[in-house]
């Protein structure tokens, strides 16, 4: 279970180290890919093949879905950690997150996502200010 939210550096050749406590969910490998509000996504093996298994059975016969499908698939690349715990992330996954040298990792439940820093400081803001309207929104789904 991936949770919480923790403050990192991308060198000048694309590595993260990723937080320490989740090294050993992402020891046999991870799969980074571009994520929805401009951040990435990073999935374990086992988190990865059940979502891409979801996508590869959308109907492409739906504009929608064959474009979120492409967003997530054809974005995606394989990481593994590296001796000091950290991964590379491509450059063209760098330039769609926006990633300066400041990110956050954030952990939700079943993967993490990674922000540059200030998109992270934005986006989060905006939604603590709306949240009573975010949590109405939700009221049928039990949380």
């Amino acid at each position: 279970m991936f949770i919480g939210e923790y403050k990192h550096t991308v060198d000048d050749k694309g590595r993260l180290a990723l937080p320490s406590k989740f090294k050993s969910s992402l020891l046999k490998g991870a799969v980074v890919t571009r994520g929805l509000d401009n951040c990435l996504y990073v999935y374990t093996l086992v988190e990865w093949e059940k979502l891409a298994i979801k996508l590869a059975a959308l109907p492409i016969s739906k504009q929608n879905t064959r474009a979120f499908a492409r967003l997530m698939l054809a974005g995606a690349m394989d990481v593994s950690l590296d001796k000091q715990g950290r991964i590379i992330l491509p450059e063209y996954l760098r330039e769609y997150a926006k990633l300066q040298k400041r990110v956050v990792i954030t952990g939700l439940y079943s993967h993490l996502e990674i922000w540059d820093e200030k998109s992270w400081e934005s986006y989060k803001k905006a939604t603590e200010k709306d949240s009573s309207n975010i949590a109405e929104a939700l009221d049928g789904l039990d949380v």
